[in-house]
């Protein structure tokens, strides 16, 4: 028994599939924009590279600067410019955020000259020891986030932010 396609039938086939492939076509882009980053690999190290050389750091903070090269941002790509504070304590590099946990202000090492050995705040008089921790009686809550370090070829290279250990 062989059953014949009608007219009707044929050109309702017909619409169906032209319609499913246009509908496709047009939501194909859209999904795939909602999901590239999803899809995407994280390539690299999770430590930024410095120009700071590990044998230069001594006792005294110093302020470090780098750059997060195409660090991207969902689907923006941008180039990222942070600080550390570093120091040695004995043979251990330790670098710590400058970014004050009262309210996100810069703190600067010997910033105050009526406080020469610790970092002060400047938006509100807060001040941490030089491990970081937070004097007691200023603004800060808490003591400042400290870097994941690691050396690599005689440089120092940073990861990511953690609580500070040293306190």
């Amino acid at each position: 028994m062989s059953s014949k396609v009608s007219r009707r039938q044929f050109l309702n086939y017909t619409l169906m599939g032209v319609g499913g492939f246009m509908v496709s076509a047009a939501a194909m882009p859209m999904i795939r924009f909602a999901i590239d980053p999803v899809l995407a690999s994280a390539d690299g190290s999770d430590y930024i590279p410095t120009d700071q050389k590990a044998d230069d750091i001594t006792e005294t903070p110093v302020r470090v600067d780098y750059t997060i090269k195409d660090r991207k941002d969902a689907w923006y790509k941008s180039d990222v410019s942070n600080t550390a504070w570093v120091y040695k304590d004995g043979d251990t590099v330790i670098a710590l955020s400058p970014v004050c946990k009262h309210l996100g202000c810069t703190v600067n090492w010997a910033g105050d000259d009526t406080h020469p050995n610790e970092y002060f705040c400047p938006c509100h008089g807060g001040r941490y020891e030089k491990n970081g921790k937070n004097v007691p009686g200023t603004p800060p809550t808490g003591p400042l986030d400290q870097y994941e370090v690691e050396i690599i070829d005689g440089l120092i290279h940073l990861g990511k932010t953690m609580p500070n250990t040293l306190v």
